[in-house]
Order: C-alpha cells, then sequence, then structure tokens
C-alpha cells in the first residue's frame, strides 16, 4: 500500500478533452491555430502566437466558446473519471483557461480545476493572458507531496513533464514521439484501461 493517501493530478486537454485550439483551428480554418504545446514547448511563445492570430482575423472569446460548447470529452474519459472518483482524490492542473473549461467541467461532473484567466476587452477581443503561478502545475504536485498525498500525475505534453517528473508516478498519456523520446523513464499509456492499471499497481505499493 501506499504510505500515504493517493491524490491523482490530470491535465485536461488532451488526457480528458480534445485540444481546444486545434478544434478551433478546424472550425476557422486557420491551420496556424493547430499548434499546441506538443508542438512549442515554450507556452509564453505559443499563446502570443495564438493571440496574434486572433487579433489579425478580428476572432473573439465568443468564437472559441462556440466551438467549445458542441465538445465532447475524449470516449472513455467519462468512464475513467468514474472509476477516478470512487476510488481516489483528483485534481485537475491545467494550462487552459478558466474562461475556456466552463462547459468541460460541467460534462466531467464539475472536478476540481486549477488553471488560468484570458484578459478580454470591451469588445470581447482577448487581449492577455494571466498565468495563475508559472510552473503551476508542478508546483501544485510539489505541495500536495508536502501535504503528505502520494502523488500520480497524467498528461501528454512538454508542459506536463514537469509535473510529471516531480510526482511520485509520472504517467505520459498518448504522448507524441519526440516527448516520449525526450523522457524515456516515464510510462506511456495509450488507453483509460493502462491509466487505471498503473494507478492501482501504484497505490498497492
Amino acid at each position: 500500500m501506499s504510505k500515504f493517501p493517493v491524490m491523482v493530478a490530470m491535465d485536461l486537454e488532451g488526457v480528458l478533452v480534445p485540444e481546444v485550439w486545434i478544434a478551433f483551428a478546424e472550425a476557422t480554418g486557420i491551420p496556424e491555430l493547430r499548434l499546441t504545446t506538443r508542438d512549442i514547448a515554450n507556452y509564453d511563445q505559443l499563446m502570443r502566437h495564438r493571440l496574434g492570430i486572433l487579433r489579425q482575423r478580428g476572432l473573439k472569446l465568443a468564437d472559441i466558446q462556440r466551438v467549445i460548447a458542441g465538445m465532447e470529452p475524449l470516449p472513455g474519459a467519462l468512464e475513467y473519471m468514474t472509476w477516478l472518483c470512487e476510488r481516489f482524490q483528483n485534481v485537475i492542473l491545467s494550462d487552459t483557461f478558466y474562461e475556456f473549461a466552463s462547459p468541460f467541467m460541467r460534462k466531467l461532473g464539475w472536478p476540481t480545476l486549477f488553471c488560468n484567466s484570458l484578459e478580454v476587452d470591451g469588445e470581447g477581443m482577448v487581449t492577455d493572458y494571466h498565468m495563475r503561478l508559472l510552473d503551476g502545475k508542478r508546483h501544485a504536485v510539489l505541495s500536495l507531496k508536502n501535504l503528505n498525498f502520494s502523488v500520480v500525475a497524467m498528461g501528454d505534453s512538454y508542459n506536463d513533464t514537469a509535473m510529471l517528473c516531480e510526482a511520485d508516478l509520472g504517467i505520459l498519456f498518448r504522448p507524441p514521439q519526440a516527448v516520449r523520446e525526450k523522457f524515456p523513464h516515464l510510462p506511456v499509456a495509450e488507453d483509460y484501461a493502462t491509466v487505471q492499471r498503473l494507478i492501482e499497481g501504484f497505490a498497492r505499493g
């Protein structure tokens, strides 16, 4: 058995729900918006790129929210979350924004979410973004460990790897090949059944 209670910390996009920016790129026909942290490790560089495109094209927060409203969790995610909530405490640690996340949280049963915020002007244009805390995912995992939780973390991209390496068990979920190769010591799960086995094995010690 794990010495301390197990807390499972998860990324959101690419792990439980589709990537918002990819869906928005497909809806608008703007391929440059398909880039995610799987492609660009520097999150600020990625967000500045996105905000610049929104500004150039005159796209507003409401345009993104309309696309999000029609998105559903990944296949199997709801069943996985039901399984998880019956057995372990959990939290979602994401670099997404509260302005994006509410429809997903409702569909996932309102799990606890730590994420970031957007700055929007009076015309509804996204003008900036604000990180709640730099390197917040890793700091959250570290804080949970300091509270005597045994932490399992799951993510899929470069921006998740700091928290995965800080956790007692870090799991890469369907990561791109470049991330697999850069972090070969992290176990990889291609489906939720494998995630469940890894978590249960860790909890048993």
